[in-house]
């Protein structure tokens, strides 16, 4: 004899597979502070504004007026720094150049979607 309830794990009595919704807890995002970033970058807060200001990197305000940042902003003070020393640039060019090399991802991405592989290695 069969334990399970019709429909509970595999076809319902009409054939079709059963609609069963599965629902999950909102994730609520981790936003870091302009201290939190300046401490994990290692860089002063006033140039972490500078480059918001530039808009080198994202940030929100909070309802206090504070900046808040995504998780992943560190790495991006990271890489803006290592254009930077790597290649003397100065912050406006730096923006092209992050520009430039999000657009390159974003078709290497579309290459791959394709089946088609680029056989130079990724620029960051």
């Amino acid at each position: 004899m069969n334990d399970r309830p019709s429909g509970a794990g595999g076809r319902g009595l009409t054939g079709t597979a059963p609609t069963t919704a599965l629902r999950y807890a909102p994730v609520p995002t981790t936003r870091l502070s302009l201290g939190d970033v300046a401490r994990r970058s290692g860089l002063h807060p006033d140039l972490i504004r500078r480059f918001v200001a530039l808009g080198l990197v994202e940030a929100e305000r909070d309802a206090a007026g504070r900046l808040v940042f995504d998780r992943t902003a560190p790495a991006a003070l990271a890489r803006i720094q290592r254009l930077r020393t790597g290649l003397c640039l100065n912050y406006a060019s730096i923006g092209l150049v992050l520009d430039l090399l999000d657009r390159i991802s974003l078709l290497e991405a579309a290459l791959r979607g394709r089946g088609t592989r680029s056989e130079s290695p990724p620029w960051t």
